[in-house]
């Protein structure tokens, strides 16, 4: 594995402590929008001309777009794949594959990648990169790296210093600053048959994006009534994530329509099994990670070029759910992948902390820093589970968007899908609720069965 970039030795050995890392120099600085783009990515493409100059992003709909509308035409559909990639020549390109797609090839002789040309779409609004150069000089960590303060409504370290970092980028990654989904979460066992887990409308808002105001406590909240199956219909579900998570920790409760209560839930965390997923990944696993860094030391391992899920607009918008699962993997016909630059980041897990993962490999898109994909180790040190999000940006804002991701239980042979909406409306730009519509008060007037 060759990285295209080196930490110094002394970022490393802070990454591994952990310690708390303060914001960039001004002179670090001023790379931003010159060498680097806005948010810290490089601009110039690569030596090969696979990966090109960042020019902006894709901040123009295409034809057959409706303003407004939750479903986004692909931009990119005429285009054929430049390179396929499956078990017979996997060697040849291993360098650039994480070991979970190595692994897919590998097991399932149906599994394919298409590798598409190369096309940096995300784009963000001006206030985006704005804000990141106010933020990139005050934003630092605290609390062994689980907190963050000084940053608002910009990436908070677009040139990281340490894995916590990166990870942060992450977490307040910029989708949008609220909208809304009707989705389905669907499993397909080893048999190949695919089962609803849930459905229903989530709302999710990033408090962290709301430039109207200096700073936010809340990061990122969200809202889930579920509709279906029968035996889920009715419950609700609402998560509250604060920038200081270190001291004040999640927040989170249900109501279950049964009991008509709504209940404390401090377990929805860490390694607890989704329910969203009948319990096919944890709840960290969300968005490929999400929640409290505490479990974990992350390591800032470096950037390399990787071929990703990317501009995968046919899989999130445009497929049918019987076209798109099929037995063991999606379907390869439909799932775009393109080579990008990611940051790499490693989690491994803190002595005297218990997880079914031992160790996890994070991929951060550098354009974006949406997670795109993950490797997780069992106790064992066994790959056990690869987990990829589905990139495909909102051009009508413009946005980032990778809220539809799937994990592979690489052990058991039967793999999840979070967040398909492609059938049910899309994903719709809303307006902020209210606090009072945020409160666990709220939960058991939504929840109907």
């Amino acid at each position: 594995m060759r990285l295209t970039q080196t930490l110094l030795s002394a970022a490393l050995a802070l990454a591994l402590s952990g310690a708390a890392v303060a914001a960039i120099t001004p002179e670090e600085a001023k790379k931003l929008g010159t060498t680097l783009t806005a948010v810290g990515a490089e601009k110039a493409g690569n030596k090969d001309g696979t990966i090109p100059e960042y020019t902006g992003g894709l901040t123009t709909a295409p034809a057959g777009f409706k303003a407004g509308d939750g479903i986004r035409p692909n931009p990119f559909a005429n285009e054929k794949p430049r390179l396929v990639i499956d078990a017979k020549n996997l060697a040849q390109h291993a360098d650039k594959l994480t070991e979970g797609t190595k692994a897919l090839l590998q097991k399932y002789p149906s599994f394919r990648v298409d590798v598409y040309p190369t096309h940096r779409s995300v784009a963000f609004p001006k206030f985006v990169a704005d804000n990141t150069l106010k933020t990139a000089t005050q934003a630092k960590t605290n609390n062994d790296g689980r907190s963050i303060e000084g940053a608002h409504a910009g990436f908070p370290f677009p040139i990281p210093k340490t894995g916590y970092e990166a990870m942060w980028n992450h977490l307040v990654r910029y989708n949008g600053q609220a909208y809304e989904v009707k989705y389905r979460n669907l499993n397909v066992d080893a048999a190949g048959r695919t089962t609803l887990a849930t459905e229903g409308v989530n709302v999710q808002e990033y408090p962290f994006w709301d430039a109207s105001k200096s700073s936010a406590e809340t990061y990122w909240r969200i809202k889930n009534t579920y509709t279906g199956p029968a035996r889920r219909a009715g419950e609700a579900l609402l998560i509250v994530d604060p920038l200081d998570i270190g001291t004040k920790d999640r927040r989170a409760w249900t109501y279950l329509p049964g009991q008509r209560r709504v209940k404390v839930a401090p377990d929805l965390s860490h390694d607890t099994p989704n329910p969203g997923t009948a319990g096919g990944n944890t709840f960290d696993d969300i968005f490929i990670f999400i929640g409290s860094m505490d479990r974990f030391d992350f390591k800032l391992v470096g950037k390399k070029e990787m071929i990703v899920p990317y501009n995968a607009y046919t899989a999130v918008y445009q497929a049918k759910q019987d076209d798109l699962l099929k037995p063991n993997h999606l379907n390869p016909d439909l799932v775009r992948w393109e080579l990008h630059r990611v940051w790499v980041v490693e989690a491994t897990l803190r002595e005297g902390k218990r997880h079914v993962y031992s160790k996890r490999t994070f991929y951060l898109d550098e354009d974006s820093w949406a997670a795109l994909a993950s490797d997780q180790y069992d106790a064992r040190g066994q790959l056990y589970r690869a987990g990829f999000a589905y990139m495909a940006p909102s051009y009508d804002l413009p946005a980032p968007y990778t809220d539809m991701f799937g994990h592979y239980d690489l052990v058991a042979g039967i793999y999840s899908l979070t967040g398909f909406a492609a059938e049910t409306g899309g994903m719709r730009q809303t307006k902020p609720l209210t606090d009072r519509d945020w409160s666990p008060d709220s939960l058991a007037g939504s929840g109907i069965r």
